[in-house]
């Protein structure tokens, strides 16, 4: 049995009084122990490691006031209701921030002042505040924890330029050491974190990036409709299961989180657009299990401290691996198997890749150096985890993801190749090039390409220049990678990925042997983002049935005959596409095509819904129910604002004078509402300006004439005696009444 000294037993005892814990996870009692001592601590862990209890524990040992500075408030709230949670008194644990009242932070500090306070959390901005500082003189502060410390570098995921002042005011305080953590950095980021938070000879306590129970997995990114599709499928696959889902735009968020609730997915959104209290009411209600996903911007999840989160899904590719390995790291950590999808495509980021040319020149060559080091983890068909903890310094022993198959790559194994001779090419042309480049300029000599870079430094004069231009780009991208991986060659992220050669790749070149590469995925076929998630052009997930399509178009012809009708009042062909792509069956499913308003379907669908189901049986067509999935109309700020503007009986003239644009144009827009299936009603507008028997003769022109050509029937109707305008409008009437 292992004898604890004095000071082990006391911390043993103090984290079963407040914790109710009997052990420690992983390296947490060296920590504390470090944090007792009153040394400098950098402390590496990664998320569900237990990093918040390392700085907790000891805070509330000691006589005075811990500080703990922390990026966001959200965070900063959940750790204090935490501690809280453990049955201590509600004031041992404070934030003091921006959110407070005047009369709430003269709570905090008079609970601080009267040592009822041991943990006090600030946002880096409030430490710089003077009243503030003024204040924390006055108390005894063990140490100063800087949580989510990456922010202090520029090569973090999070940078924030007020870390870089966090050492400064804590030198105003006195004498205090220094405490930072977070859960994902690199070396060069450990290396800024101790330079500008000047730390003295720290203790380091690094452990394991590996999250051996994720699963990761990387799939294609196809168009926005078919990329929802797979999302609902798959949560339909995981119902009653917790799980975020990460997009980049506030617009994304808010449209994929209303297409989930349309099918039926407990759904809800959280992002900074959102008001403080609907984004605690949203927080709360998944931490409460009301709903089980979240949609979410990355602010989300950071100190959320909710063990059985069993999916996170990134909808769009993250702007680094350090932000995908700490979002990820929010699934699972209960310790059970949870998994992490990622859609990509090589289109997303070159996006995020236009959003860097307004930075500073530093700025955007580190921003865009983190995105290719995030595609070229997409991109890879080796080992994801072994991949991953490479990127953060950690070379991964073992074959645990190849057994447990704990990755797509792992579970679905690529091609794999030998390679001795271009391994061995690839080596040279680094020691040619004098290590001074980066791998898209090595295959551009080793192609033989004569790009500007190439030109610029003469380097279609080297003697391995054109050597593999037999080799795809993939190829060698690939051999490039188990290069480095191998140990051969180093990408120096410090100096904007150039490649260095080591001296195990200069020992290679000297006595070559077999190296297995495994090819590279090709994502040159993945779609990327449009505008809009479900739009209303034609849809679905295979071709076309041209011989249903056929059948329904004699039926809506027989329809409009009976009706008389002209046939697009019926159904567009648009609309009858999709029902030949997707074979609805039912009244709710019709009314889910692109066009077919619930009102249109009731009238005129049940035909279809007959014809479509003899086809299906008759046929043993296979229908993919789970794949049917009902869509969001997105229409167009303009488009709710003309029939926000209708409802309310605006002059039609008004509407487009207060749009900058002209009445046909505004009229156009209408006939698009009305032609997707959207009743609007302008009789308001056109009994000011036609009288009743203008409006029958027209009504009845459009009634009888079959064919949709907008200026044959005002040639029929007159131009002479009405204005394009007038008959569009008229025609407006008629399909709005007749077809919706």
């Amino acid at each position: 049995m292992e004898v604890l000294d004095l000071q082990e037993q006391e911390i043993y005892t103090a984290l079963k009084s407040h914790f109710g814990f009997n052990a420690f996870k992983g390296l947490q009692l060296d920590i504390i122990k470090s944090i007792i001592a009153g040394k400098d601590t950098l402390v590496i862990m990664p998320t569900g490691g237990g990093k918040s209890l390392c700085y907790q524990l000891p805070a509330l040992m000691d006589e005075g006031t811990a500080i703990i500075i922390s990026p966001l408030i959200a965070l900063m709230k959940n750790q204090v209701d935490l501690i809280r949670a453990f049955g201590a008194k509600n004031g041992v644990a404070h934030f003091l921030n921006s959110s407070l009242s005047k009369k709430e932070s003269e709570t905090v500090k008079k609970d601080v002042l009267a040592g009822t306070t041991k943990i006090l959390y600030l946002a880096p901005e409030s430490l710089t505040k003077e009243d503030n500082v003024e204040f924390l003189k006055k108390i005894r502060i063990p140490f100063v924890a800087v949580d989510e410390a990456h922010c202090i570098s520029e090569w973090g995921h999070d940078f924030r330029p007020e870390y870089r002042r966090i050492r400064e005011i804590v030198d105003n305080l006195g004498q205090i050491p220094i405490i930072a953590l977070t859960a994902s950095a690199t070396p060069k980021v450990q290396d800024d974190i101790i330079k500008n938070l000047k730390m003295d000879n720290p203790a380091e306590f690094k452990s394991s990036f590996d999250r051996a129970n994720l699963f990761y997995e990387v799939r294609p990114k196809l168009s926005k409709e078919k990329s929802v599709k797979e999302i609902i499928t798959y949560i339909r696959r995981n119902a009653g299961k917790s799980g975020i889902i990460y997009c980049l735009s506030r617009k994304s968020v808010e449209e994929l989180a209303e297409s989930l609730r349309v099918n039926g997915v407990k759904a809800l959104e959280y992002h900074a657009g959102l008001d403080g209290n609907t984004r605690a009411k949203h927080q709360d209600a998944f931490l409460m299990e009301d709903v089980d996903v979240i949609v979410a911007t990355i602010a989300f999840g950071m100190g959320i401290d909710k063990p059985d989160v069993r999916f996170v899904i990134h909808y769009d590719v993250p702007k680094s691996l350090e932000s995908y390995y700490q979002e990820t790291g929010r699934a699972g950590r209960d310790g059970i198997k949870s998994e992490c999808l990622m859609f990509y495509s090589p289109k997303d980021l070159f996006k995020l890749e236009k959003f860097l040319k307004d930075k500073p020149f530093s700025e955007r060559e580190i921003g865009t150096q983190l995105l290719i080091e995030m595609g070229g983890f997409a991109e890879i068909s080796m080992c994801r985890r072994k991949a991953l903890l490479h990127y953060f310094g950690e070379e991964y022993v073992g074959t645990a993801c190849n057994d447990s198959k704990m990755c797509d790559n792992c579970k679905h194994p690529k091609e794999t190749i030998q390679v001795i001779d271009e391994m061995k090419l690839v080596l040279e042309v680094v020691a040619e090039i004098k290590e001074k480049f980066s791998i898209e300029h090595i295959i551009h000599i080793l192609k033989g390409e004569k790009t500007v870079g190439v030109k610029n430094y003469h380097h279609y004069n080297l003697d391995t220049f054109g050597e593999g231009d037999e080799k795809s780009n993939l190829f060698w991208k690939s051999v490039i990678r188990q290069g480095i991986l191998e140990g051969f060659l180093l990408k120096d992220i410090e100096s904007y990925g150039l490649i260095i050669l080591l001296d195990k790749g200069k020992e290679f070149i000297q006595k070559p042997y077999a190296i297995t590469v495994i090819l590279d995925t090709d994502y040159s076929n993945a779609e990327g983002d449009d505008d809009d998630i479900i739009t209303n052009g034609q849809s679905g997930g295979g071709g076309m049935d041209e011989k249903l399509f056929n059948l329904l178009k004699e039926l809506r012809k027989d329809i409009a005959k009976s009706q008389k009708l002209p046939p697009y009042i019926i159904f567009q062909d648009p609309s009858m596409e999709e029902m030949a792509i997707k074979y609805p069956i039912d009244m709710q499913e019709l009314s889910q095509i692109v066009g077919v308003s619930a009102s249109k379907a009731q009238r005129y669908g049940q035909p279809f819904i007959d014809l479509i189901n003899k086809y299906v049986n008759e046929n043993e067509i296979e229908r993919p129910s789970d794949l049917v999935i009902k869509s969001v109309i997105n229409r167009s700020a303009q488009k709710v604002f003309i029939i926000q503007a209708i409802d309310r009986k605006v002059d039609l003239e008004d509407i487009a004078t207060s749009r900058g644009i002209t009445l046909l144009e505004v009229l156009k827009e209408i006939e698009g509402i009305v032609l997707s299936g959207t009743k609007v009603n302008i009789e308001y507008h056109t009994n000011e300006i036609l009288d009743k028997n203008d409006q029958m003769g027209m009504f009845d022109y459009f009634r009888n004439a079959h064919h949709e050509d907008l200026e044959l029937a005002w040639e029929d109707i007159g131009k002479d005696v009405y204005s394009l305008e007038e008959v569009l409008m008229m025609r407006i009437k008629f399909i709005s009444e007749m077809a919706n």
